[in-house]
């Protein structure tokens, strides 16, 4: 195996999600792609809680980010998103105990695969 092959191999468990972390010394796991924003596949529909003056839940910015991308319109397709993402780990801010649209990527990404 190549060293660009190993960098991008699918790992052995399939494609997960990764919480990335700011934590001394951590690293993405070799061949993760950022997703979280201001990146290419960010979700641009932000959580808004009564806190910070809104009421869009985690649930629901998910839910509206799936729907947005299988109608088509986001700024990539569902085919780039399986083109571009399949058996790739995705990483975002989100914890790994709430909804995250990675999630919504990884099952159109990778279909029967995960």
């Amino acid at each position: 195996m190549s060293r660009q092959q190993a960098l991008f191999a699918v790992p052995p468990d399939g494609p997960r999600r990764i919480q990335r972390l700011r934590t001394k010394g951590w690293h993405a796991p070799r061949g993760t792609v950022y997703v979280g924003r201001p990146g290419r596949y960010g979700n641009p529909f932000i959580v808004a809680t009564p806190k910070n003056g809104g009421n869009i839940t985690p649930e629901a910015a998910v839910a509206e980010f799936r729907h947005a991308l299988i109608e088509g319109r986001l700024q990539f397709s569902v085919s780039e998103v399986r083109r571009e993402l399949a058996g790739r780990n995705l990483m975002c801010w989100c914890p790994l105990d709430q909804p995250c649209h990675a999630d919504v990527l990884l099952e159109l990404a990778n279909g029967d695969r995960r």
